[in-house]
């Protein structure tokens, strides 16, 4: 048998290329990099082979003439052929998410089973069509064995029931068709193909396309403990460039997540015992009941407001357990601990050893194998159940974050004494703790008052969490919908209860009010003709008020703004306490997405992009979205819970930033600020990213925080120690020097220099809205010469050296005309006076100057006297 291939590149944050190409291929895409930037989008039409799943789905759609299609494309504005592209990808998107999930599970029966061919699932002897395929997914994989029919039976006899909704038919497979409405085409071979023919030359030509995936995905080796993340990757790779979110890599993760989490565990030791300890080797020596310290870590509840495929809760999943072994704590279903292992984090995964250093591996029948293995797999569970918690604006992130953390579960899977070995433990339903919705737009506030009389109150709130509970564990479906049900009108309750609370409509009640009175005042005297005027200046000035009022309402209503709202205020009774009162979360944590005020307001409209800047206080000037998300993960911190973010740097020094550094100042403690800027973190996003971990504390008082640079992946920072006098210590709380070793020296030249403010005006050299209008006019042949941050070097410009690179195009000779009209007479003047011009975003300083007047400039700022 030749040697299979691992779909993962050297490590688990990096899809295979060949492997991710040739999916691609079968699925009916295709990756293209245009100015510097990838894109996933449908093959070329030449290139289009009907095999694909997602031509092969299109083609069925057209054929069922759904009428629920064209309805949608008229109500979104896409042209048919979009929506029925968008529909396929979406069902193609869920189908191999299946096919991925079962390719690792059948690996984990394989090595359970000592290599036994009865467990392989994916072959064309048991599953030869995709009428097949589809009954693997529903009525086998989706029902108990007693329940199945008798043919598939004896087919899958062996095969475990997983009861959860992976298996269950999705919105979209109701409404439009399934995996088996697929016709059985052929498709052309990937000119790069990983199969080989007899000879061991790469095939060529067409195969059955069912044939050639499972093929393909046989040339690959998918051990779960080495392809865990593989699922989540795909996912980012093909939806991150459309929403502005990456896959962060597992050394970022782990880092944020083992300084996050172990900080809350200790503070939520402190607090619940009264301790004072201030790491975790304190809590050692001092945990005397081990239950209750188990109990006590099961108590955080860590949430991800932008949670993508989950990669963030599932290494805060790994770092509980890896604390819980440190302080001998992990215990098994008899309360005692897994004192012979050792569970670590490296490299993004659990690694269990004993006390010989030997790797743990299961073998049922094997009474301390199964001990061990029960232990992590309802540990495991527990604080998936418990402590993590999602949400996410995409639909197709909210099915694949319970994924990746079922894939978690998956590998600790056991089988059950009771059942003589012969069935798997299930797997949970957990996908009530990842949510759908727009994490930044809620209807109701988070002090909101749900109106539950004393009496009344515990019992609802005690049902609602109960009703939850009690859907993670339900196995039947019908019971399954009916706790669907109790909970959906529970939280309908809630929102009718707090339906009235809208403060613009209170307002506006107020105002009709007052003028009602005002018009319809009785008086025993005739008023005179100076109250008469006073009084209706009054209710003209408050009429004034009641239109717009009733402008901003109807804008907000008309425009949707709340179709896709999430609310905080009651969507997890976890972070509610006994009664009723949202008390938040122990950890917020997470990678916002990177899109620009441009981009944003384009993407999102008019209305609902002032929507955004009037419930921010962040959102002064052109703020990127990840701003908003600073202030909402504060907003849902519980007092002295911990924020931990990956974002550009750029909050820290530009002028949108102000308000989110003078907000953070204000209502948090900087813990650390990681400086990540020398290391591509991201490929595909253009940004120096940072970590930033804050603790939210309303009494704040002097103290000292860390930033460090990254040095290699092997935890090697340059560290740094700063008093929080310094956050004020610049004008406008300009906060860069965090990042630099030379603060000392800059500090001196500061304290002994003029402010460039007294030698000239500061400005930046464009709008974002004027860098955008401006792309249309570049040319290459007469003009003012261009520059962005980009051809900005120490000291010089690279203009006609290095390409001007905008809106993904570029130019080695830009220039913008010498135009009044185009450029308007500001900037015209501006462009054509002596000046120094600066980058905007930059490790060091990068400025040159411009004597002549020669240089215009996007996107950077300038020091200018005209």
């Amino acid at each position: 048998m030749p040697t299979k291939i691992n779909p993962l590149a050297k490590n688990s944050n990096t899809l295979d290329k060949l492997f991710y190409s040739e999916l691609l291929h079968i699925i009916g895409l295709e990756e293209i990099s245009k100015g510097g930037q990838k894109s996933i989008r449908r093959q070329k039409e030449g290139d289009r082979s009907l095999g694909s799943l997602i031509e092969n789905a299109i083609r069925e759609l057209e054929n069922s003439k759904n009428i629920s299609l064209r309805e949608q494309s008229e109500k979104s504005g896409n042209s048919y052929q979009e929506t029925l592209f968008n529909t396929a990808l979406e069902l193609a998107l869920t189908w191999i998410n299946r096919i991925l999930f079962l390719k690792l599970l059948e690996a984990q029966l394989i090595a359970y089973h000592k290599n036994d061919k009865f467990f392989y699932l994916l072959n064309l002897e048991k599953v030869s069509s995709y009428k097949d395929l589809n009954s693997l997914f529903l009525e086998v994989l989706a029902k108990k064995p007693a329940e199945r029919s008798p043919n598939l039976k004896n087919t899958f006899a062996k095969i475990p029931y997983l009861n959860n909704s992976l298996f269950e038919l999705t919105p979209l497979e109701q409404q439009t068709i399934l995996i088996s409405n697929l016709g059985n085409e052929k498709l052309s071979v990937f000119a790069a193909t990983v199969l080989k023919d007899r000879n061991g030359n790469k095939r060529m030509g067409e195969i059955n396309a069912l044939e050639y995936l499972f093929n393909f995905l046989d040339a690959y080796d998918f051990r779960i403990q080495n392809n865990a993340a593989l699922i989540g990757l795909i996912f980012e790779k093909i939806n991150g460039y459309k929403d502005g979110s990456f896959f962060t890599p597992g050394f970022i993760t782990m880092y944020m997540s083992r300084e996050t989490i172990r900080r809350a565990v200790v503070q939520r030791f402190n607090e619940v015992k009264d301790w004072n300890c201030q790491i975790i080797d304190d809590l050692y020596d001092k945990i005397d009941d081990k239950r209750e310290a188990n109990a006590i870590i099961n108590s955080l509840k860590i949430c991800d407001p932008a949670v993508g495929s989950g990669h963030f809760l599932v290494s805060a999943l790994n770092e509980i357990i890896a604390i819980k072994s440190e302080l001998k704590i992990l215990l098994d279903r008899d309360g005692k601990t897994l004192r012979d292992y050792r569970v670590v984090v490296e490299n993004d995964e659990l690694i269990v050893t004993d006390d010989d250093g030997n790797f743990f591996e299961y073998y049922p029948k094997s009474r301390e194998k199964q001990r061990v293995q029960e232990a992590l797999f309802h540990e495991k569970q527990t604080i998936i159940e418990s402590c993590l918690f999602g949400v996410d604006i995409n639909p197709n992130s909210v099915k694949i974050c319970p994924l990746r953390l079922w894939i978690e579960l998956l590998k600790n899977a056991y089988y059950k004494e009771e059942s003589n070995y012969e069935e798997l433990e299930m797997l949970p339903n957990i996908d009530i703790n990842i949510k759908c919705g727009n994490s930044l737009i809620s209807r109701f506030a988070l002090d909101n008052d749900l109106m539950l009389t004393s009496s009344k109150n515990k019992r609802v709130i005690e049902d609602y969490k109960k009703a939850v509970q009690n859907y993670r564990r339900v196995e039947d479906k019908k019971e399954k919908r009916q706790i669907v049900k109790s909970i959906e009108e529970i939280k309908g309750n809630f929102r009718t209860t707090m339906q009235g609370i809208d403060p613009k409509k209170t307002r506006l009640r107020q105002l009709e009010g007052e003028v009602f009175k005002l018009e319809n005042q009785l008086s025993l005297f005739e008023e005179s003709e100076k109250e008469k005027k006073a009084r209706e200046r009054k209710v003209a000035k408050l009429n004034k008020e009641i239109a717009k009022l009733n402008k901003e309402i109807e804008e907000i209503e008309s425009a949707k703004i709340f179709d896709n709202a999430f609310e905080w205020r009651f969507e997890f009774p976890e972070a509610l306490n006994d009664r009723g009162d949202f008390v938040g979360f122990d950890v917020v944590i997470g990678n916002p997405p990177y899109i620009s005020a441009i981009a944003f307001k384009k993407l999102v409209g008019e209305p609902e992009y002032n929507y955004y800047k009037s419930q921010y206080a962040t959102a002064k000037g052109t703020v990127d979205v990840y701003v908003y998300f600073f202030e909402l993960g504060l907003k849902i911190l519980r007092e002295n819970g911990f924020l931990s973010y990956i974002t550009p740097n750029r909050y820290l020094s530009v002028k949108y930033g102000l308000a989110l550094r003078d907000f953070l100042i204000e209502k948090a403690r900087f813990i650390v600020v990681g400086d990540y800027s020398n290391v591509q973190v991201f490929k595909e996003a253009a940004t120096y990213p940072i970590v930033s971990i804050l603790q939210k504390k309303s009494n704040q008082g002097n103290y000292c925080f860390k930033s460090f640079t990254f040095v290699d992946e092997l935890d090697n920072f340059e560290w740094r120690k700063f008093d929080s006098k310094l956050l004020t210590y610049l004008s406008d709380r300009l906060l860069g020097f965090i990042l630099s070793s030379k603060f000392p020296l800059t500090k001196k030249i500061v304290d002994n220099s003029v402010s460039l403010l007294n030698a000239g005006i500061i400005n930046a050299t464009s709008t974002a809205a004027e860098a955008d209008a401006f792309h249309q006019y570049i040319n290459q042949q007469d003009g003012f010469k261009l520059i962005n941050t980009g051809t900005i070097d120490r000291y010089s410009t690279t203009w006609g050296i290095e390409p001007l690179i905008d809106k993904k195009q570029k130019y080695l000779k830009p220039f913008l005309p010498k135009n009044r009209e185009i450029l308007g007479e500001n900037r015209f003047q501006l462009y054509g006076s002596k000046k120094i011009l600066f980058a905007k975003i930059a490790l060091g300083t990068e400025a040159f100057l411009d004597e002549e007047g020669d240089y215009a400039s996007i996107n950077t700022n300038c020091l200018h006297s005209f």
